[in-house]
Formats: structure tokens, C-alpha cells, sequence
């Protein structure tokens, strides 16, 4: 005699293409223990040749545990070559370019998501102001990183909603620690 068993099936309820009770179980854990909050991310970086290098990110450590992505993320950036490199990968502040960009649309669409505003397209085009004088050492006065960063969004949504999208740009991690800083320790040892 063969026994079945009853299988249940659920569907998740999306939004923006969130998974919201996946998303809101998170926030209902960290809520009742708020040290599951407490988040670690790592990224290790190889120098190649001239200016070319490579990051790898395997997992980081969340929920009190360390946790290993699905596969280990690459990397690469290089200069261009006026800049003496090989034009191999986007250069660092073009990578940050890239975080901000990635990590404002990704808590634009969360936390509409949250709020039931839907979205049905979002692009962004960001760019920004650098110095060369100031990175070179030619001029001690001048800024050796950004000055001025624009961020250009282009939304499909309700037009009643598209303040409120934009007022969701002050959950993005990369824009706060851009806007308010972060102590960063640099340690050189030898090899």
C-alpha cells in the first residue's frame, strides 16, 4: 500500500519582485532580537600588475552566523589607460559609482515594496566630480575623492508615489555611509 503526502503548497506574496514574507520574517527576527542585526561583510582583494587588481566575496557574516553566498563574486578593476593601466575593469570610484547606483535602486524597490508602492521600472544614471590634482599630490588643497555626486532616476510608477520613492534613498546603506562617513583602519604588515 503506498502512502501520499499531502503537499502544501504556498505562494509568496511579491512586490516590485520582493519576496515579502521572506522580507518581513527578517525584519519580525531582528525586531524580537535585535543582535541579529549585527552584520559583517568581507571582500578580499589581490593585486594583479599595474594598477589591475581583483576582489572576491565568498559570504559575510549576518544573523549571528557566517554565511557563504551561493558562488564567490569577482571584481576586477583597472584604470584607464591615460590613467597608466590597461583599461581591464571599471576603476574604484567608477566601482563605487556602481554600489551607490545598485544599493540605493535595491532599497528604493524594498521598501516601496513594504509600503505597497509599486514600481514597474526604475533606471538610474549617476556621475561625479573628481580632481585628479588632488589623487596625483599636485595640489594639496584639492579633494582626493568625489566632491559632488548626481544620481538621476527615472521611475514607472504612480506619479502620486514618486516622492515617496524618493525619500526611500535615505535607507540605502552606500548613501549614508557616503553622505556621513565611516572610520576606515588601514593596517599594512608584511607578508
Amino acid at each position: 500500500m503506498t502512502s501520499t503526502k499531502n503537499v502544501e503548497t504556498t505562494t509568496s506574496r511579491r512586490m516590485n519582485g520582493v519576496e515579502l514574507d521572506k522580507l518581513m520574517a527578517t525584519v519580525n527576527a531582528i525586531k524580537a532580537e535585535p543582535e541579529l542585526g549585527a552584520c559583517r561583510f568581507k571582500a578580499r582583494n589581490t593585486w594583479l600588475a599595474g594598477t589591475r587588481n581583483r576582489t572576491t566575496v565568498k559570504g559575510f557574516y549576518g544573523a549571528k552566523q557566517d554565511i557563504q553566498h551561493k558562488q564567490t563574486f569577482t571584481m576586477d578593476a583597472d584604470e584607464p589607460e591615460i590613467l597608466a593601466g590597461n583599461d581591464e575593469g571599471a576603476n574604484p570610484v567608477e566601482h563605487l559609482l556602481h554600489a551607490l547606483a545598485s544599493c540605493l535602486t535595491t532599497s528604493m524597490v524594498a521598501h516601496a515594496a513594504v509600503r505597497g508602492i509599486a514600481i514597474e521600472e526604475l533606471e538610474s544614471e549617476l556621475e561625479g566630480d573628481l580632481d585628479l590634482r588632488g589623487f596625483l599630490g599636485l595640489a594639496m588643497d584639492v579633494p582626493k575623492g568625489y566632491t559632488n555626486i548626481r544620481a538621476k532616476f527615472r521611475v514607472k510608477a504612480k506619479p502620486e508615489d514618486v516622492a515617496r520613492i524618493k525619500e526611500l534613498a535615505s535607507f540605502s546603506p552606500v548613501f549614508n555611509t557616503i553622505t556621513s562617513g565611516a572610520n576606515v583602519d588601514v593596517e599594512v604588515a608584511l607578508k
